[in-house]
């Protein structure tokens, strides 16, 4: 058994295919099919079924993974140790992004090409991702950080956080919706309002659309959904199509005007949209994570009542775990922001 045919199952299973795993190991597949192949006739059980049309783990498989990251991790640790005595920062970090959270606002590419500058030893890989499927990845290691959406001020339990924005939502309107035809003055609405609306909303697996699901659950109906898309100006643009009511993070008036839109603050609940910067709750393995993790929570700094900032709860411990220095959660409002998908 080496150390390779490890590292060649765990890319398989994380990739669920053959040839998306060898592409990121930069290899052939047929190689990597064949290291996997080994393992398997040493260990004389199947680690993976491939009758389907993406590849999944076997219950042995399942039990082999565990203990497969952890001797990868450990060879990482001693790479890593001998390091530290030259100074040099090295190793493999991965990252997961909200779908439609690249904006100017959470420019990564930015962000991820300073650091590269800084520390050209490491590996670095990007995915974006629902805040649902991310989490669980966070949860089994698959992942270091993300940025992900939240439903409330408190982090999933596994996981700390540090919220970057937390801005009300609001319903995009076409100029022309009967919202406005009864009074075109209006600038805002009881979210009771939307009852038998089509709405537009971010797909299921979001903090956005956690958050409409809980609020409307609170005001005793279900929300109907027309119209999913991953972005938010995807959602104003069939909004001002007229195809229903865009249910978006708080947009400026100039912005909403320039995309033939309206917008309409949502009361009595008022349901809000968190965006994240999340990492397990014991802190990222391995120093190269930690050093990319203090970066981005200098990068994106956390939002609290008023604007300003607040700790509280497990990102204390993981700012430790992390050196981490300004890593923290944050709760409250943040007036201001520039709106970003939840």
């Amino acid at each position: 058994m080496e150390l390779r045919q490890l590292q060649y199952f765990v890319a398989v299973v994380e990739e669920a295919n053959f040839t998306r795993a060898a592409a990121r190991l930069h290899l052939a597949q047929p190689g990597v099919s064949a290291q996997i192949r080994q393992l398997e006739r040493e260990l004389g059980q199947p680690l993976l079924d491939r009758s389907g049309r993406s590849v999944t783990v076997t219950e042995v498989g399942e039990a082999v993974l565990t203990h497969a990251r952890a001797a990868l991790a450990a060879a990482e640790g001693i790479r890593q140790t001998v390091d530290q005595f030259s100074g040099l920062l090295r190793g493999r970090v991965r990252i997961g992004l909200l779908s439609g959270a690249a904006s100017s606002r959470f420019d990564m590419p930015s962000l991820l090409a300073d650091f590269h500058d800084a520390h050209p030893k490491v590996e670095i890989s990007l995915t974006e991702d629902t805040s649902e499927r991310m989490l669980g990845e966070l949860q089994h290691g698959a992942l270091d950080i993300a940025v992900i959406g939240l439903m409330d001020e408190e982090p999933p339990p596994g996981t700390a956080c540090q919220i970057v924005v937390d801005e009300p939502l609001v319903a995009a309107v076409a100029p022309d919706d009967a919202l406005l035809t009864a009074d075109a003055e209006r600038t805002g609405i009881p979210l009771t309002a939307l009852r038998d609306r089509a709405l537009i909303s971010l797909p299921r697996g979001t903090g956005l659309r956690g958050a409409l699901e809980r609020a409307c659950a609170e005001a005793g109906f279900r929300p109907r959904i027309a119209f999913e898309a991953a972005a938010p100006h995807v959602l104003a643009r069939l909004a001002a199509r007229g195809l229903g009511v865009a249910v978006v993070p708080a947009l400026p008036a100039d912005e909403a005007a320039a995309a033939g839109l309206r917008t309409l603050e949502i009361t009595a609940p008022r349901p809000r949209g968190r965006v994240a910067l999340a990492w397990r709750a014991a802190g990222p393995v391995g120093p190269a994570a930690r050093a990319l993790l203090e970066r981005l929570c200098a990068a994106l700094p956390a939002v609290g009542s008023g604007g300003g900032t607040a700790a509280a709860g497990p990102a204390g411990d993981a700012r430790e775990a992390a050196g981490a220095g300004n890593a923290r959660q944050a709760v409250g409002a943040a007036p201001g922001h520039q709106a970003v998908g939840a």
